[in-house]
């Protein structure tokens, strides 16, 4: 009777064990994989990295000696702010955004040949020595105005170059500002409100030049018209306006004395009344 009480006891306290330890083990066999993120397993006993195979979003499970190393595989983005030189020596700063991915299929080769920590290992080093390698190709006013696109661009294929080797993908180089030396910064402000006020000046010449063309081609219209109405004006025309307009005098009904033939030309003179 004994013996039957204490073996259900044993069951009981077999029972209980295997119930508390259910929820320890599940949780010990899997990896919750989030939203935008890769993984790569690791097989402690199995040959190390798991080549080939690339788990997705979710709960992946796995033996509890195993392990998988989620990468997020999102765009991101790093900031650095950099020193370089021009190509005439000047100490330049370049605040830079770097937008970088991991290559989701090849995270098993970036797990075995860099690691999660690829970002400063391989990203940031390459970032800084390709910058100051395009930047000392260029004048300080270039980096400042004309060609910042230009050298982003130069940075950018740089980069997606060196990063492809490492499994990585370059989205994009932005760069956000560029600080120059105040005597350069000085200098170079100078320079454009000089080209701004010459190129006003032309504007104004240009304007002066054009109105006096104006004036002189409607000078020279005036000297045209006045020499065909000469030559057209003879001395019979002009008497023959004269007495038109006489005639036209006559009939309007303001009080006036016309005089026949005593003007010079034969024409009448016209003493005007009220």
């Amino acid at each position: 009777m004994l013996k039957t009480h204490h073996r259900k006891a044993i069951k009981v306290v077999v029972a209980m064990a295997l119930l508390f330890s259910i929820p320890l083990l599940t949780t010990g066999c899997g990896t919750q994989v989030p939203s935008g993120h890769h993984g790569v397993k690791y097989l402690k006993f199995g040959g190390g990295t798991e080549m080939g195979k690339i788990y997705g979003e979710g709960f992946q499970w796995h033996l509890p000696w195993n392990s998988i190393y989620v990468y997020r595989t999102q765009t991101q983005e790093t900031k650095e702010t950099l020193n370089v030189l021009s190509s005439d020596g000047a100490t330049i700063a370049l605040d830079v955004s770097v937008w970088y991915r991991p290559i989701a299929p090849k995270l098993d080769s970036l797990q075995v040949t860099i690691g999660p920590r690829y970002m400063d290992i391989v990203i940031n080093p390459a970032l800084r020595g390709i910058a100051r390698g395009t930047v000392g190709l260029y004048k300080p006013e270039e980096i400042y105005s004309s060609k910042r696109e230009q050298i982003a661009t130069e940075i950018r294929e740089g980069m997606r170059e060196q990063m492809a080797k490492r499994f990585i993908e370059i989205d994009d180089v932005i760069i956000r500002d560029v600080t120059l030396p105040k005597k350069i910064t000085d200098a170079i402000n100078e320079k454009l409100a000089a080209d701004q006020e010459q190129q006003r000046m032309e504007f104004v010449l240009l304007k002066e030049t054009q109105e006096a063309e104006r004036k002189r081609i409607e000078a020279q219209g005036i000297s045209d018209f006045q020499k065909i109405v000469s030559s057209g004006l003879t001395q019979n025309l002009l008497k023959w306006k004269g007495i038109e307009a006489t005639e036209k005098l006559s009939n309007s009904p303001n009080a006036k004395v016309v005089v026949i033939g005593s003007a010079k030309d034969g024409l009448p003179l016209i003493l005007g009344g009220n």
